[in-house]
């Protein structure tokens, strides 16, 4: 794997072979938090009757978790490192797993899927902020291209999977999965390298550190990046915790098949990240972000119109989504790389606020999804349409930059 357009001697110094171990474990990292939801979609139905509550809940307390925690490990993480935060954030994956797999009410699985996500949240956060600590701005956004071409393996085997084991075996055996699951990345570290050298380490307190949040939220080219990705996240988590519904209940579709209409999406993401990789080096960011927004909100407006008025069916709906979501493959990657370029000392802390925000921003589909629900994709549709076109007008404010 070639090191073009790197800033740091670490990265310059890396052979094919350790470039390659470190994507795929970055890669993986990234994946924790996609695998700790997806894995259990199709089984969410049958949680909700075994647990006798909402099961949406558990999607709201992860990312609940997810968000918070991301805050705290942001500081931590640009004052003592990238390799310390993930090793203890795995250790507290590990432990919410078996917790989770150890429930017997919908309270118990909630509290363990908030201490779930306290550490899943260091997986994600600390890739973004690795990359940005060893590559340029141009070559940051090919390498997150990569990453979730890699990455978006699970989000296509987790419902597949998922959707396997509920049928041979109780959902709480894909949280014993996943706490294996856990351990494996967790031994994984023990071959990814510290990208933030002691030199370039904050030397202020954590606790001091926190004000940078504040600098970040009123650093106006951070944050349109930031909101532009994460209004469409709104949109997207809307989807992810609403098609189990949509699919399963209302189209009835068997939940082992849901996982395939689930992945046809993820292989669309990773047909575009694979492009995005020869596009940025063409292009400027803002340029692919702009149009990867507006082909999104094209596709959500559809998806809105038709589910509206009832017609078209689950076939319209499938290829909307299709659309919306493979544009993912552009618009994380360019917004999450034009975003760090903005703030490069704080890196860390500003992949943290990103984070909370991107991952946060499910909480508000699944509480709009509860409260608007009519029992038709509708919902759905219009919470997909509105934000996606919020994104868009982000998208616009940008200024290009060659």
């Amino acid at each position: 794997m070639a090191m073009l357009d790197s800033k740091t001697p670490l990265a310059s110094k890396m052979t094919k072979n350790t470039g390659l171990t470190f994507v795929l474990i970055l890669s993986a990292l990234m994946a924790v938090t996609s695998l700790s939801t997806d894995i259990y979609l199709p089984a969410m139905p049958v949680m909700a009757k075994d647990l006798q509550g909402d099961a949406e809940l558990t999607i709201t307390g992860f990312l609940i978790g997810f968000c918070i925690a991301q805050l705290i490990w942001g500081p931590i993480s640009d004052r003592y490192g990238r390799r310390l935060p993930l090793f203890i954030g795995l250790g507290l994956f590990i432990i919410g797993s078996v917790g989770c797999a150890l429930s017997t009410d919908i309270v118990q699985i909630v509290f363990w899927r908030v201490f779930q996500a306290l550490g899943a949240c260091t997986g994600p956060m600390l890739a973004r902020a690795m990359i940005r600590d060893l590559f340029s701005r141009t070559r940051a956004a090919q390498m997150l291209s990569t990453l979730m071409i890699i990455m978006a393996i699970a989000p296509i085997a987790g419902p597949l999977i998922g959707g396997q084991m509920i049928k041979v075996t109780s959902w709480h055996a894909i949280f014993w999965l996943l706490a294996i699951i856990g351990t494996l990345m967790l031994m994984s570290l023990f071959w990814l390298p510290e990208t933030l050298p002691a030199e370039k380490r904050s030397q202020t307190s954590v606790t001091k550190a926190f004000q940078n949040y504040y600098a970040l939220l009123t650093n106006a080219k951070y944050m349109r990046f930031t909101l532009c990705l994460t209004f469409y996240y709104v949109a997207a988590y809307a989807f992810i915790t609403g098609s189990p519904f949509v699919y399963i209940t209302y189209f009835g579709v068997d939940p082992q098949h849901y996982g395939w209409l689930f992945a046809v999406n993820i292989v669309g993401l990773m047909a575009v990240s694979m492009v995005n990789r020869r596009l940025v080096h063409r292009y400027p960011l803002e340029a692919l972000l702009r149009n990867a927004v507006f082909i999104a909100t094209i596709a959500a407006i559809v998806l809105a119109v038709t589910t509206g008025l009832g017609v078209g069916g689950i076939t319209v709906i499938v290829g909307a989504v299709f659309v919306f979501f493979s544009m993912n493959g552009i618009i994380a990657a360019t917004s999450t790389a034009c975003a760090l370029d903005t703030v490069p000392n704080v890196a860390g802390s500003a992949s943290a606020l990103m984070g909370a925000l991107q991952y946060g921003s499910g909480i508000i589909s699944s509480l709009l999804l509860a409260l608007f629900s009519d029992g038709t994709p509708w919902t759905m549709g219009w919470i997909i349409a509105l934000f996606t076109a919020a994104s868009a007008l982000m998208a616009l404010t940008v200024q290009l930059k060659k």
